[in-house]
């Protein structure tokens, strides 16, 4: 299981981004799909889970601003980012949690810097 994520980049407070993070190879059911971020000399943080009935759960510093969705034809999942703040500035990395043994794969991260 290969997972791309982008979608990264700079953006001024208040501003948007989307996120995308396709997941590739073979596999079976795709239980879980969440972002997770990573800010500098910040340990890494929960952002934001779909689950694989649409159900979602967010971390409150994101609620309200961040949207998550999932393409199920495309193996893919965005995050939409709105109302940004620096504090959001981190490295966002993908995570998917696939089959009965629920096994955990990780994309490489993508860089969002808010920043005036």
């Amino acid at each position: 299981v290969q997972l791309q994520a982008s979608g990264g980049g700079l953006v001024q407070p208040g501003g948007s981004l989307r996120l995308s993070c396709a997941a590739s190879g073979t596999f079976s059911n795709i239980n879980t799909m969440d972002w997770y971020r990573q800010a500098p000399g910040k340990r890494r943080e929960f952002v934001a889970r779909i689950i694989s009935d649409g159900s979602t759960n967010y971390v409150d510093s994101v609620k309200g601003r961040f949207t998550i969705s999932r393409d199920h034809a495309k193996n893919t999942m965005y995050l939409q980012m709105n109302s940004l703040k620096p504090e959001d500035t981190a490295v966002y990395y993908c995570k998917v949690a696939i089959g009965r043994s629920w096994t955990p794969y990780w994309g490489q991260g993508t860089l969002v810097t808010v920043s005036s």
